[in-house]
């Protein structure tokens, strides 16, 4: 799929994560939906995107209803998006997602893609095209539910979902096709972390810091971060939930040389921003009440792109005290 991008304009991307309301909390007069509801519009009216994309948790397995509410207000804003699915989303199977995305796929403003079938669900690439030349890739990557995991006593056991092998080779052989063709820069969107950001996390902070305690105000200087990373930004109010183990998405990065940032949802409560081994790893900010959360890391996560790539990314947060 291919977006168009005005020659004299930034592209803007604006990545939205963990709605995650269920069927009773789309009633009409539910407090979860108001913030929900004031959060995206609040969004889209600051940032006026081009593009809205969605990292994952859309609702819960099961909540018909609650997926189909958020693809008729999102199609409300007459923009763009592009979703891909969280673990939550895919705990009912493939067959439930595939039965969600077929509706989705007749909104008329939604971009998804099935992508591969041997790749899961909703592997697809976007780019953005300014005029005949691709300025900028997005890969929108399934990360599943759940993994079987063996630990250090040899048992099995039950981990976090992560990309698969043929997902992380669809990638790279993906990036030197991009690369063939002149584009020179790309971004990942999905929705469980990487490997990757427990041991960008382990590098950047410094090893006497309260994450508890730490705000994102304090986050902003560099008290907390190690030398090195600096810019680094933002808060981990819990752990890094990802597989395990390295499923070597990382390793494929550096050596496809493309990616240069990759934006995921899940954990709630972190929003931190560290660019590690050349790639920028970004929790995007939490967008509404859904599951759990807390209320000052509230908004949206938004992306620039200019005629060489991504320029900017920064989050823009939303005051929902008075709804």
């Amino acid at each position: 799929m291919n977006l168009e991008k005005k020659t004299d304009k930034e592209f803007t991307v604006l990545n939205l994560t963990d709605p995650q309301l269920g069927v009773e909390e789309w009633a009409e007069d539910a407090q979860n939906r108001k913030i929900l509801e004031y959060t995206i519009k609040e969004l889209v009216k600051r940032t006026s995107p081009d593009l809205i994309t969605v990292s994952g948790d859309l609702a819960w397995a099961g909540h018909d209803y609650a997926y189909d509410m958020l693809a008729d207000f999102l199609d409300s804003f007459k923009i763009p998006w592009a979703p891909v699915w969280g673990n939550h989303d895919n705990q009912k199977g493939e067959e439930y997602i595939r039965s969600v995305a077929a509706r989705y796929k007749e909104h008329p403003y939604c971009v998804y893609d099935d992508g591969p079938a041997e790749l899961g669900n909703g592997n697809y690439l976007l780019k953005i095209k300014d005029q005949d030349n691709t300025v900028c890739a997005l890969f929108m990557l399934d990360t599943h539910d759940r993994e079987p995991y063996i630990n250090d006593e040899g048992e099995e056991k039950s981990a976090w979902g992560k990309l698969r092998q043929n997902q992380i080779e669809w990638v790279e052989n993906l990036c030197g096709e991009l690369k063939n063709e002149g584009c020179s820069d790309a971004l990942i969107i999905q929705h469980i972390p990487i490997y990757g950001f427990r041991l960008a996390s382990a590098a950047a902070y410094k090893d006497t810091t309260d994450h508890k305690a730490l705000t994102v105000a304090q986050s902003m200087g560099t008290e907390c971060w190690n030398v090195g990373y600096e810019d680094s930004i933002g808060v981990q109010h819990e752990g890094v939930a990802s597989y395990p183990a390295d499923e070597g998405a990382l390793d494929m990065l550096k050596r496809a040389g493309l990616v240069s940032h990759i934006v995921v949802g899940h954990d709630h409560i972190n929003n931190w921003m560290i660019r590690y081994e050349g790639i920028k790893m970004i929790y995007a900010l939490k967008t509404g009440a859904g599951c759990y959360w807390e209320a000052n890391l509230n908004g949206g996560t938004v992306l620039k792109i200019g005629n060489n790539g991504i320029t900017e990314v920064y989050h823009e947060y939303v005051d929902t005290t008075d709804i």
